[in-house]
C-alpha cells in the first residue's frame, strides 16, 4: 500500500481550503528501465473527497500527471472540527483513503 496522503484542511473565509500531496510513482507507460525495457503505466485514475458524507470533489486523473502529485480545492459549508476524506483509486486496483480535520 502506498504512503499516507498529507492532507490539511482549514478555513480560508467562509470556505474550506484543502490541499493534498499524494505519494504515488505515476508511470505513464512510455519509459524504459535501464535495459530498455518499457516501464507499464501505473497511475491514479479517479480522486473523490467527501466532507459529512457529501462529495465535495471528483476528478478522473490520466498518466500525464506527475510523480507525488500535489491537489488543491475549496469547497464551502465546512467548519472547524469537520473530517474531509480522500480517496484515490489507481490503474492496478490499488486505493488509498485518508482523512484530515477541518482547523
Amino acid at each position: 500500500m502506498a504512503d499516507p496522503m498529507k492532507i490539511r484542511a482549514a478555513m480560508a473565509g467562509n470556505q474550506v481550503e484543502v490541499k493534498i500531496l499524494m505519494s504515488h510513482e505515476m508511470e505513464t507507460g512510455q519509459r524504459k528501465d535501464s535495459k530498455g525495457a518499457t516501464i507499464p503505466a501505473h497511475f491514479i485514475q479517479n480522486v473523490t473527497a467527501t466532507h459529512n458524507g457529501k462529495t465535495v470533489l471528483s476528478a478522473e486523473w490520466g498518466p500525464a500527471v506527475a510523480k507525488n502529485p500535489f491537489l488543491s480545492f475549496k469547497f464551502s459549508g465546512g467548519k472547524p472540527g469537520d473530517k474531509v476524506v480522500v480517496t484515490w483509486v489507481d490503474n492496478k486496483g490499488d486505493k488509498r483513503t485518508d482523512e484530515a480535520t477541518i482547523s
